[in-house]
């Protein structure tokens, strides 16, 4: 079989910097920490939840342009994306800081998709400085895909908080000492006929173990070969169920194997099975993940983000979810 979807780069596109913002029940991750900076209202101050989504993006993506001593002004494209119907917040982003823009929507893969369009840009030498990313806002997603926020329904073990955060990544040409963006693997869209949007990293967990296992094989490597493969929101129950899946396919599943949606808020039992939300990947992949590369911790990681591609008219339908994942290798070289 002809291996698809497969991308490598012989540039080596770096992450010269990142952004991450993040709201104020935020402050209870084990991460909080890396964060750029943590907001004390969940609105920032603005009127509604969008308009405060928007903000985050905002300030994430001027964070990290400021760490590259860059403006809007310098760089040539914006990849940004968000869950708001129509990428609402990513749109009125793009209005303030003036970025030719392109709005990515991956659902929860978004932090993975607009980083390697990025890498592709930069690899045709189309773009010395490009910005890519997702964002999530709790209340403007909860409302739109599950239950409205004041309703306080009760949720089962399986689900999972939407993260209130926006990371952002600086994509160049090749810096030496920066982490740089070997290959990636395009994910299939796949669909089991789960219909349950509380349970969305059981639904997403056969695509990740799908991407794993053809960047794997379709790149050469094995598990071993990494310090660290992480996942994007499948939380605590996907995550399972996911190094499930690998582990069928042959794959040796170890403690590198790790999961942002299960991590993003401790061990902390209100938050059930987790993070998600397309900030949830964005703010520990460009914090955690970034800090420990260029630390030297990790020479080399692999990044799978994972999106539940619904919408809240194909779930009023009663339609099935189709989930994606796209995987990112770094290195460090």
């Amino acid at each position: 079989m002809v291996a698809r979807g497969l991308l490598t780069f012989k540039t080596t596109p770096s992450i010269a910097a990142t952004g991450v913002t993040a709201g104020p029940l935020e402050k209870k991750s084990p991460f909080a920490n890396k964060f750029d900076k943590v907001y004390d209202d969940e609105r920032c101050g603005l009127k509604t939840n969008e308009h405060a989504h928007a903000k985050m993006i905002e300030d994430a993506s001027m964070i990290a342009l400021s760490k590259v001593d860059s403006n809007p002004s310098d760089t040539e494209f914006m990849l940004i994306g968000d869950l708001v119907n129509q990428m609402t917040p990513s749109n009125f982003s793009a209005t303030t800081l003036g970025i030719p823009y392109i709005g990515m929507f991956s659902a929860c893969a978004t932090s993975v998709s607009s980083l390697l369009m990025a890498a592709l840009l930069t690899e045709a030498s189309l773009s010395k400085c490009t910005i890519a990313g997702a964002a999530s806002q709790h209340n403007a997603i909860e409302r739109q895909f599950r239950y409205p926020v004041e309703y306080g329904a009760q949720k089962g073990e399986t689900a999972q908080w939407t993260v209130t955060a926006a990371g952002i990544a600086v994509v160049t040409p090749y810096r030496k000492g920066f982490p740089s963006i070997k290959c990636a693997t395009i994910g299939i869209a796949t669909d089991l006929g789960m219909t349950d949007p509380l349970n969305m990293g059981a639904a997403m967990a056969p695509a990740a173990a799908d991407t794993l296992t053809r960047h794997l094989s379709g790149h050469g490597a094995k598990a071993s070969d990494y310090d660290c493969i992480m996942t994007g929101d499948l939380g605590k129950t996907g995550f399972e169920l996911y190094k499930i899946l690998a582990g069928n396919q042959g794959i040796q599943v170890t403690e590198k194997f790790r999961d942002a949606g299960a991590e993003f808020y401790g061990d902390d039992p209100s938050f059930l099975s987790g993070a998600s939300g397309a900030g949830c990947s964005a703010s520990i992949y460009f914090t955690e993940i970034i800090e420990k590369m260029k630390a030297g911790d990790y020479k080399r990681v692999l990044l799978i983000a994972t999106g539940a591609l619904l919408s809240p008219m194909s779930f009023q339908q009663g339609d099935t979810i189709p989930c994606i994942a796209h995987a990112v290798e770094l290195t460090m070289k």
